[in-house]
């Protein structure tokens, strides 16, 4: 009973908002219009298409704003105005009182809040549909005190998410089997990767990994501050980590009047994302104003402070040289080499022509380079080269969307703090050296390194090996073994030449292949 009420207040709401007018138009049964038409007769729907969905997702509550959320990610499936409206979306929910809270954190740890904190702040200091963040100061085991943020789940949110999942499962399938655009909408695909967004988020040990993994990759870096988790008070719906202090990056007046250089500040966000990207492959995906803060004390002043990492994106090898190559055929404006990455990594095709993908390409790529390179969004790019390669009917990998939503988030943000920041300066010597380090002397002394163990388990036996087969009486096939055995051996000393001659080659024409990189990429 409880789920048909709930389906039965979805189908009001998407009626009165209008929903049914998105997706209508591509419905083949004429019985589903003709009841919806009924049973919406007085609606106001002079509101755009966008917010009309916005706010009927805000209407039936926070499960739905963050699929929202999520949905707004995929501008490779999307309208560009549901696309731009869904990107509003805001967790604006009423904390859970304190109650609540403390009797989860004491049931996570079994004992009393006072023998954890020496102080817990009942007002919670930020409040969203997955959970909700309160101060305190950490009881440490050698008797000091550090003050610590305490992020506790929402109590029963599983539950409320797998019916409400449950139920957009169903509208989903509807759609695909519906709409004559169900099969290339895939909104049975859209809801999977959601659920899986969410059920990463409900696990608040697994944000604090993410945290560590972030926080290890960036010491050193001295540009970003990331909290440290405090491992023995982590648990599934439990996380306690440091506490961070500094300005929200969306308060540009106060982060001026603080003496806050906001180009360089500009710059180094663009910096923190490009090295997690092309350096680590790691990066955190959930980069909004919501999520960052910016420090103003003495020892880390103008820092970026990192928060929130329940989502990140992970790249391979593979997606890093796609990526890579596909920004620097673009700025070189070589159509036909992006359509051929596109054939060659499989994501497109076999058969499909070369020359219509790129002229195809050409069209959505050439009106940009009207612009100043500061005016060109790598972001739009990347998005613009999937939307038209749907059209050749790829399938974009979800974390290369995930990467392209990143993006369009660092680019805005960092052009609200600096208007003329030119992303492709910043990003180029990122580029420049993933290509050296693929094809140059670090390549080698990679591979090296990886050969390395094989050869030196192998040439130590060999005597041993070689003595053994002497020894043994069946002629025949001890001399077949030796004459196989001393061909391995040949074989081995062949490999290490090969080697040692190929890394005199290497670091004999380390300079002019640098010079050549440069010159051919930009």
């Amino acid at each position: 009973m409880t789920r048909l009420l709930r389906a039965t207040y979805i189908a009001w709401v998407a009626l009165r908002y209008g929903l049914d007018e998105l997706v209508l138009t591509s419905f083949q049964h004429p019985g589903v219009r003709l009841v919806a038409r009924i049973a919406s007769v007085g609606r106001d729907l002079s509101a755009p298409r966008g917010q009309r969905l916005r706010e009927a997702l805000q209407q039936l509550g926070p499960i739905f704003v963050k699929f929202g959320q999520v949905l707004s990610t995929r501008r490779d499936l999307l309208p560009a105005d549901i696309a731009d409206e869904l990107a509003l979306l805001q967790d604006r929910v009423p904390p859970f009182p304190a109650e609540v809270a403390i009797t989860t954190i004491e049931h996570a740890f079994r004992k009393p809040i006072g023998e954890i904190f020496t102080s817990f702040e009942r007002e919670p200091v930020a409040s969203a549909s997955i959970a909700q963040v309160h101060f305190a100061t950490l009881r440490e085991p050698h008797g000091g005190e550090r003050e610590a943020a305490v992020k506790v789940l929402r109590p029963g949110m599983l539950k409320v998410i797998d019916q409400d999942l449950d139920l957009i499962r169903t509208m989903a399938g509807w759609i695909e089997r519906l709409s004559a655009d169900g099969k290339r909408l895939k909104p049975r695909e859209v809801v999977a990767e959601f659920d899986n967004y969410l059920h990463d988020e409900l696990d608040l040990v697994r944000e604090a990994a993410n945290a560590a993994q972030l926080r290890r990759n960036m010491e050193g870096l001295d540009l970003v501050l990331i909290p440290e988790m405090f491992w023995d008070l982590c648990r599934p719906d439990v996380m306690v980590m440091e506490r961070m202090s500094g300005i929200p990056i969306g308060q540009t007046e106060r982060l001026r009047a603080a003496g806050v250089d906001m180009k360089q500040l500009a710059r180094d966000g663009v910096t923190i994302f490009f090295t997690q990207v092309f350096r680590d492959g790691f990066f955190h995906a959930d980069m909004h104003p919501g999520n960052i803060m910016v420090s103003v004390e003495p020892a880390t002043f103008g820092r970026y402070i990192s928060l929130d990492f329940g989502i990140v994106g992970t790249l391979t090898e593979y997606d890093k040289e796609y990526l890579a190559q596909n920004f620097t055929a673009f700025f070189r404006r070589d159509y036909k080499r992006v359509a051929e990455l596109h054939i060659e990594s499989g994501w497109v095709p076999a058969s499909t022509r070369v020359n219509e993908l790129e002229a195809a390409i050409r069209s959505v790529c050439e009106p940009y380079f009207d612009r100043p390179l500061k005016e060109i969004s790598l972001g739009m790019v990347l998005m613009r080269l999937f939307q038209t390669s749907r059209r050749f009917n790829v399938v974009i990998q979800p974390q290369l969307v995930l990467l392209q939503k990143t993006l369009l988030n660092i680019e805005g943000l960092g052009r609200q703090l600096d208007p003329d920041l030119d992303l492709w300066s910043t990003a180029k010597p990122f580029l420049e050296k993933w290509m050296l380090d693929q094809v140059g002397p670090r390549r080698l002394w990679r591979e090296m390194k990886a050969q390395a163990p094989y050869y030196a388990r192998m040439l130590p036996d060999l005597p041993r090996l070689l003595h053994g087969y002497l020894q043994r009486d069946a002629a025949g096939d001890a001399r077949r073994e030796l004459r196989e055995l001393l061909a391995e051996q040949r074989r081995a000393n062949r490999g290490l030449r090969a080697i040692a001659w190929a890394g005199v080659g290497f670091a004999l024409g380390m300079l002019a292949m640098q010079a050549l990189v440069r010159a051919h990429l930009f």
